[in-house]
C-alpha cells in the first residue's frame, strides 16, 4: 500500500504531492532524499527501491522528473515500480510531454488522473483509454470554459462503459470508417567494447509497439519467423499467456489506439554496426587524439544521426579538435559532441586533434570513454522477424503495416 506520491524536479523542488491514504506523509523525506541523491549522483539514481530511517522509497525518473513514493508496510516493490511507471506513461500522454511546467500548469487534471489511478493506496484504473473517457485531456477550449464557468474539473458525470467490461483496457464500442493496424519493432542496442576493440556485451532491448483502429472487438493474433531468439519478454495485459506459452502466437484483444504490446531482449550479439576506433598518445604535456567511425557490417539501410559524447578530463587544459565530416563542440563543462549524421558509404568520417595537459602533467593518465548514438529505419538488428498478423470474430478487411527501428541505447566504446 503506498502512502504518498511525490513529483520532484531536477534541482529537487516538490512540484506536486498527492497524499494517498489517512496517515500523512512529512514533505522532510524529500530533503532526506535529494541529500543523498546528491552525495551520491550515480549509485543512488539506480536504485529503484530505497530504505529511509521511516519509510520504504520507490523512484522513477523520466525527462528530468522524479517520481517517489512512500511506503511504511511491506509491499511487492515491482507493484510500485511499475505503478510509477503507468503514471509517468499516463501524464506524458495527456500533457504530450513530461516537464515542470507542463505539470504545473496543469495541476488539476493530475490530481485527478491520481484520484482515478490509485484509491486509498491501491492502484485502480491504471488504462489510458479508460482514463480519457473519464478524465478530458487538456486542450484550449476546456481551459476557455473553465475560465468563464469557474468550472475546472475535467471528470466526465457518467462512468465509462469500459470499466464493467471483460476488456477494461479497450475502449466500449470505437466505430471507423478506416480499420487498420499498425505494427512498429523499436529496438535498442546496448554495447560495451573495450580498449582492444573486443565486443565486450551487446544485447539488444526491444518493444513491439501497436496502433489499432478497429471498429467493435478485433480479436487479433501475431506471429514470428524466430521466437526462439527471444529472452525476458513482458506483455500488456491484454495478451493471452497459454498461446504464447504453447506456440509463442500473440493473441490478443487490442486496446483502441496506441500501446504497447509487449517488451523483450535479444542477448549475446556478436556485432555492431557500425565501429568506432579512438586512439590517444600523449607526451611532453600534450596528448594526441584520433578517433575514426565507420560501417562494419552494412545493414541494408542507412545509418542516420550518428553522434559520438565524450567527456574530456579534468587535466586538460584546452583542446582542438577537428573533423572530416560533420562538426566538432567542445562545451565549457568540457564535454564534447561530433554530430556526424549519415555516415558515407565510401569514406569513414575521422576526428583529430590536440588536448593540452595541465601545467606538471606529462602523459595523460585518465582516458575518456566514448558515448555513441545512431539510428536505423527500417531495420531490427536483433533479427527478430514478423510472420503474418490476422483478425479474428471481425467480418470485414482491415489495412495492416510493419515498421522497423534500431537505435543505440547504452553504447560505449572504452579508450
Amino acid at each position: 500500500m503506498l502512502q504518498c506520491i511525490f513529483l520532484l524536479s531536477d534541482s529537487g523542488e516538490v512540484i506536486l504531492e498527492k497524499q494517498l491514504t489517512g496517515h500523512r506523509v512529512d514533505r522532510s523525506i524529500c530533503n532526506w532524499f535529494w541529500d543523498h541523491a546528491i552525495s551520491q549522483p550515480d549509485s543512488f539514481k539506480q536504485q529503484p527501491v530505497i530504505a529511509s530511517p521511516t519509510h520504504y522509497l520507490f523512484q522513477v525518473f523520466r525527462e528530468g522528473i522524479t517520481f517517489l513514493a512512500c511506503t511504511q508496510v511491506e509491499m511487492p516493490p515491482l507493484m510500485a515500480i511499475e505503478f510509477l511507471c503507468r503514471v509517468a506513461d499516463v501524464i506524458n500522454g495527456y500533457l504530450g510531454g513530461l516537464n515542470e511546467d507542463s505539470i504545473k500548469d496543469n495541476f488539476v487534471i493530475v490530481y485527478e488522473l491520481l484520484d482515478e489511478m490509485i484509491d486509498n493506496g491501491f492502484p485502480l484504473t491504471t488504462e489510458p483509454n479508460i482514463l480519457q473517457e473519464m478524465i478530458a485531456p487538456p486542450n484550449i477550449v476546456s481551459k476557455v470554459l473553465s475560465v468563464v464557468t469557474g468550472n475546472s474539473s475535467n471528470v466526465s458525470d457518467t462512468l465509462s462503459g469500459s470499466t464493467a467490461s471483460c476488456v477494461p483496457w479497450r475502449t466500449a464500442d470505437p466505430k471507423y470508417a478506416n480499420n487498420e493496424v499498425y505494427v512498429d519493432l523499436i529496438e535498442q542496442m546496448d554495447a560495451t567494447i573495450n580498449r582492444d576493440g573486443v565486443l565486450v556485451k551487446c544485447e539488444i532491448n526491444g518493444e513491439v509497439q501497436v496502433n489499432s483502429h478497429i471498429t467493435g472487438l478485433p480479436d487479433l493474433t501475431l506471429s514470428f519467423v524466430n521466437p526462439s531468439i527471444l529472452d525476458d519478454v513482458r506483455f500488456h495485459p491484454c495478451v493471452r499467456f497459454r498461446p504464447w506459452e504453447s506456440n509463442q502466437i500473440l493473441s490478443f484483444v487490442p486496446p483502441d489506439g496506441q500501446f504497447k504490446l509487449m517488451n523483450y531482449r535479444v542477448r549475446k550479439l556478436k556485432s555492431t554496426p557500425i565501429y568506432v576506433k579512438p586512439q590517444l598518445t600523449s607526451d611532453s604535456g600534450t596528448c594526441r587524439l584520433s578517433v575514426m567511425v565507420g560501417l562494419r557490417n552494412d545493414p541494408g539501410k542507412a545509418v542516420d544521426s550518428v553522434t559520438v559524447h565524450f567527456q574530456l578530463p579534468p587535466c586538460i587544459l584546452s583542446a582542438d579538435l577537428t573533423s572530416t565530416h560533420g562538426t566538432v563542440n567542445i562545451l565549457s563543462n568540457k564535454t564534447c559532441t561530433w554530430s556526424i549524421g549519415r555516415i558515407p558509404k565510401d569514406k569513414s568520417p575521422s576526428m583529430s586533434g590536440t588536448l593540452v595537459l595541465e601545467t606538471g602533467l606529462e602523459r595523460l593518465h585518465v582516458f575518456p570513454t566514448f558515448q555513441v548514438d545512431f539510428r536505423i529505419m527500417g531495420v531490427a538488428l536483433s533479427g527478430l522477424q514478423i510472420d503474418k498478423l490476422d483478425l479474428k470474430t471481425v467480418p470485414y478487411r482491415f489495412y495492416k503495416g510493419f515498421r522497423a527501428l534500431t537505435r543505440a541505447g547504452e553504447f560505449e566504446v572504452r579508450s
